[in-house]
């Protein structure tokens, strides 16, 4: 997994992993909304958080069917190593 992408200023931003994840499973926002019981405002909102609590991260990965948590486990990881 390659977090680099995802990085900014030292930390993951969570909101363009979730936005490429749609993207690459060719789902619409308008799905991702009627999914997370929200409209499509807070979908965009969504995509724009650096951060996002753990129980909200949780209904996004079962949504997708992608554990986002692996990109922090990745992250710690690579620092770990890395210092």
């Amino acid at each position: 997994m390659h977090t680099s992408n995802l990085m900014e200023e030292e930390t993951i931003h969570i909101g363009r992993a979730i936005h490429n994840k749609l993207k690459e499973q060719e789902r619409t926002v308008t799905w991702f909304a009627r999914k997370m019981n929200c409209d499509r405002t807070n979908v965009y909102k969504i995509f724009q958080k650096a951060h996002i609590d753990p129980p909200q991260l949780l209904q996004i990965c079962i949504i997708l069917h992608f554990d986002f948590f692996a990109y922090y486990s990745a992250f710690f990881h690579d620092k770990e190593i890395n210092v």
